[in-house]
């Protein structure tokens, strides 16, 4: 499992704010504004209702999404930039480059709605017949391998699972030699987002399995299942998954990534599930030779084994057309659409109506060919001015931590001397990768978007697959360009910031110090202690999981580190009544947060004294550099969630809801209290405060 670890709970589409002069058409981006604060709330009480209250209370969360935020005007900004190069694009101009007709093409099919409903049925018969002609369970191998060259998501190790047909493969780097690549193998197989959603006995959690079983039984009803039959089958798809999740390792304990490198031959491999023909599977997919597999999760695949050996081929025949209707869904026709959003967006995520197509198709172009559509985006929308000053930052926070690291008294020199090691030996990315991907083998036509979904899945599986067995490729980017995000990856010990997220309201060249210090200087800062936190502090320098850290400071560092996670464990009201956090799911997180902010108001006050300033006098606005810094910090975070999205996010995913990674994370820093004049008897000053980084 590739441990990375990423801004936000998605990865939210891009932006390209810095050529807005001239697109002027286009939709309006956000800005950090100072006088929309909310002065009937103290800052010292609740700082992310003073600075947030006036946007949440003129705004509301259209019908068509999960949540709505500061952040969002971006993704429309630039899906509609990204759809006028998809339409140029799309018409059938023998001039078009090669990605140029891909990317085109791609998004013509895509948008072809009419086309896609009268040919549907007709795409799903043969994959429906083959998994009927399968005559023994050990030819279920062989069809999961099909599934995984032709179906998006086998490659793609998430927090809790592969979102897979039954189990995820691909080439990782080696925990202990993160210079080569070797064959792991992942748990998968479960169309819930988490193993909670089959196992927790609440009344929630049983209402969401029975919307599950209804969606899963329409579902075969539309494939040309009876009702019955359907209803039956969807039963047995329930009970399959439920099993998987039994014996899946819950999301706590796969943040240590020790508990996922479970290093095995091929011979140990096949002794924990005999009853998968594992030579056959990886003769499909073609594997290369690998000095050993990474098994992530080994009760899992006995769990797997249990399944195979009391479920009948017929109850097997009926998860893997469920597992192919629900991968495929999406380039399916309207019928399958609409019910795959009726569950997957309604019921967990609260969204009342489904986006317009054109948006869709520009997520699933950036989704299947993202370097190709990445590489004209660049090239209209990221200057090298951009990636300058953006490296300026990055340097200026990564020289924070270096003197941060310096004055812990917690930490013997030893320690401190790796540490420092790790961060100057760490790679920066900025924007967009060096050497881009060629998708020259990849075949996309204008009329069927299941074949070229198919088509660029198939490439993009095999590519993970060739990875086995060679030298790691540090800078490749697991992001699109486009992407509103930033990741760092412990594994290659690189820190990433697409493009996508160096636009307002995250990074404005418009904008001081103090705004840009407390918007995208927090963001290099939570992604550099990402080096540093719980997982990140257990690889070196070059990327493996060695322990570099004394007993006493490994000691010292994880009382700190329970502080946080003590302090993130609270209940969480705007999801439902009875739903909490659990703090050690979120703990990475919580202690980038933190570091992070605190890192960039010392690279802030490193900056104005360069400059001959100082944080504390006011200027033209009649704030201080020092309370812009928090304010936009703060403005960056403004978010609406439904409920339904916050309550599958809290179970499952390990960020923090935006409005505690602002109150938790100012609440522990001085910093903030003298800003605004805060006093210990204010909600906003933690008694005992958190603090690592």
């Amino acid at each position: 499992m590739r441990v990375l670890r990423t801004l936000f709970w998605l990865l939210m589409l891009p932006a390209t704010a810095n050529l807005l002069a001239q697109n002027a058409g286009l939709p309006k981006l956000e800005h950090f504004d100072a006088t929309q604060v909310d002065t009937s709330v103290s800052p010292c009480d609740d700082f992310y209702q003073y600075v947030n209250g006036k946007w949440i209370a003129s705004h509301s969360i259209p019908s068509d999404q999960a949540s709505w935020g500061v952040a969002n005007p971006l993704e429309l900004w630039n899906e509609t930039l990204l759809r006028e190069t998809l339409e140029k694009n799309s018409a059938a101009d023998p001039h078009r480059t090669s990605n140029q007709q891909k990317v085109g093409d791609f998004y013509y099919a895509c948008m072809d709605e009419k086309g896609i409903d009268a040919h549907a049925a007709e795409w799903i018969k043969p994959e429906l017949a083959r998994i009927d002609a399968l005559k023994t369970k050990r030819e279920i191998a062989q069809e999961i391998a099909h599934l995984h060259e032709t179906l998006p998501g086998a490659w793609v190790q998430e927090e809790n699972q592969t979102d897979a047909a039954l189990l995820g493969f691909s080439g990782q780097p080696d925990f202990d030699d993160a210079s080569r690549e070797v064959a792991e193998f992942d748990q998968g197989g479960m169309g819930l987002p988490g193993r909670s959603f089959y196992l927790d006995q609440d009344d929630k959690a049983k209402d969401i399995r029975a919307k599950y079983l209804e969606h899963i039984q329409n579902m075969f009803v539309l494939s040309g299942e009876k009702p019955e039959e359907a209803k039956a089958d969807a039963a047995v798809v329930l009970e399959i998954e439920t099993a998987f999740a039994q014996g899946a390792m819950d999301p706590v304990a796969r943040r240590d990534p020790k508990n996922l490198n479970n290093k095995m031959s091929l011979a140990e491999v096949k002794a924990l599930t005999p009853s998968f023909d594992w030579e056959g599977y990886l003769e499909a997919v073609g594997a290369p030779a690998t000095p050993h597999y990474i098994v992530t999760s080994p009760n899992f695949f006995k769990a797997l084994e249990k399944e195979l050996t009391q479920q009948p081929l017929e109850r097997w025949k009926v998860y893997l057309r469920w597992q192919f209707l629900h991968g495929a869904a999406p380039s399916l026709g309207t019928p399958f659409v609409n019910e795959n959003f009726n569950f997957f967006g309604r019921t967990l995520f609260g969204v009342q109506q489904l986006q317009p197509r054109w948006r869709r198709c520009v997520r699933a172009v950036d989704s299947n060919l993202g370097e190709a559509l990445g590489q004209v985006y660049v090239e209209r929308a990221f200057p090298p001015e951009s990636k300058q000053r953006v490296l300026r930052l990055v340097g200026d926070i990564e020289s924070a931590l270096a003197k941060d690291i310096d004055t812990q008294d917690w930490m013997a020199p030893e320690t401190k001397k790796q540490a420092i090691e790790k961060l100057h030996a760490t790679l920066n990315k900025i924007g967009y990768p060096d050497q881009w991907r060629d998708y020259s083998s990849v075949v996309i036509g204008r009329d069927s978007h299941f074949e070229n979904r198919r088509n660029a899945t198939r490439f993009e599986f095999e590519r993970w697959v060739a990875k086995i067995g060679k030298p790691v490729d540090r800078t490749e980017w697991q992001m699109t360009p486009p992407t509103i995000n930033a990741y760092e990856d412990p594994q290659t010990n690189t820190i990433n910031f697409p493009a996508g997220i160096l636009q307002p309201p995250f990074f404005d060249a418009t904008r001081d110090d103090a705004v840009n210090y407390g918007s995208i200087g927090a963001v290099i800062g939570h992604e550099t202690i990402h080096g540093f936190d719980d997982q990140g502090r257990k690889f070196d320098a070059v990327g493996n999981l060695r322990d570099w850290w004394t007993a006493q400071d490994a000691t010292e560092y994880d009382k700190r580190g329970k502080c946080i996670a003590d302090e993130y464990t609270q209940e969480v009201p705007e999801a439902g009544p009875g739903v909490k956090q659990d703090g050690r799911l979120t703990q990475g997180e919580d202690t980038a947060d933190n570091g992070g902010l605190h890192l960039a108001f010392m690279a802030l006050q490193e900056s104005l004294a360069r400059q001959g300033k100082d944080l504390d006098t006011k200027e033209a606005d009649g704030l201080t550099p020092r309370q812009r810094f928090f304010l936009s910090y703060a403005f960056s975070w403004c978010d609406i969630y439904r409920p339904e999205l916050l309550r599958t996010l809290v179970l499952t995913d390990p960020h923090s809801y935006p409005k505690y990674r602002v109150n938790n994370v100012v609440s522990n820093m001085p910093e903030f209290w003298k800003a605004f004049g805060c006093h210990a008897d204010q909600k906003m000053v933690r008694t005992k405060a958190c603090r690592i980084w």
